[in-house]
């Protein structure tokens, strides 16, 4: 559980004590100028007096620290992110789908059955590579693609790296974004640098194609991209929200972003900490 694992980590505690000792010094001020002004008012509560100060500074210190949701509103960009656990598939969302720039999609060979591009074609597109690959050509037929005819096994033709193709299915848009680059052999790697690129052309295209609907995206990069080992999975969250709040601040990208977190990665994700961080990137 979520909660029971926040109030387990050492931030929460942390936070508890800061804010605690900080409202007992707060309270002992005021309500000593409060007894000053207005003598044996205090004695009034139904606790011993040196009862009263540590349960009100208790109080408040656990209103500060409690873990909440993760989420944040912005008024500057007017936008909102936030952070859930479960099934990226189940989110009343506009979805981003993480792909190579051969936007392979034949499953188990090409594409691992279990990855979020190999989730779409079997949930959405049940199964039919046919109707998920004509689709892909549709949204690909205005983008130039860079080689064409490349010996590989699946696609044979290779797009710039940071390309999205958008597919509207069932009122959703998917945004297919290339951000791995694929081998002769299938393999696939990215760069920090090529992932960032990749990210500010997918926000421009969710700006202009979204009507500004909520989207949902997955933690990038944790894949066969291999970069969990230079972007372990905290920073890969910072980095992706980074990324939107940037480019919404030149201009609004869409209503809200939606980190979607497996299930089974949130016990490696310190949730009080990304708090933290949302709320350190509200403009004053």
């Amino acid at each position: 559980m979520q909660l029971t694992r926040d109030l387990r980590n050492k931030r929460f505690w942390s936070g508890l004590a800061i804010h605690g000792l900080a409202a007992l010094g707060i309270f002992s001020v005021s309500l000593s100028l409060f007894d000053l002004f207005a003598p044996n008012t205090l004695g009034k509560f139904d606790m011993p007096e040196t009862l009263i100060l540590p349960a009100m500074a208790l109080v408040y210190a656990i209103w500060k620290s409690w873990p909440y949701p993760v989420e944040q509103q912005y008024s500057s960009p007017d936008t909102r992110v936030k952070l859930v656990t479960g099934d990226l598939f189940d989110q009343n969302a506009n979805l981003v789908i993480g792909m190579s720039d051969f936007f392979d999609v034949d499953t188990p060979h090409i594409i691992a059955e279990n990855s979020v591009q190999g989730q779409l074609l079997s949930r959405i597109y049940r199964h039919d590579v046919s109707a998920l690959s004509s689709d892909l050509n549709v949204a690909l037929a205005s983008k130039a693609p860079i080689e064409v005819g490349v010996t590989k096994p699946g696609n044979s033709t290779r797009y710039a790296l940071g390309t999205v193709a958008t597919i509207r299915r069932s009122r959703t848009h998917y945004f297919c974004v290339a951000y791995t680059n694929m081998d002769e052999n299938n393999n696939v790697s990215t760069s920090i640098g090529i992932l960032w690129e990749a990210l500010e052309r997918l926000w421009d295209e969710v700006r202009s194609r979204s009507n500004g609907d909520p989207v949902a995206a997955p933690i990038i990069g944790l894949g066969q991209s291999g970069m969990s080992t230079v972007l372990p999975i905290q920073d890969a969250i910072r980095f992706l929200i980074l990324s939107f709040i940037f480019a919404s601040r030149r201009q609004r990208v869409c209503e809200e972003l939606i980190i979607v977190i497996r299930p089974q990665d949130e016990r490696r994700i310190n949730m009080l900490e990304v708090q933290d961080f949302l709320q350190s990137l509200k403009k004053s």
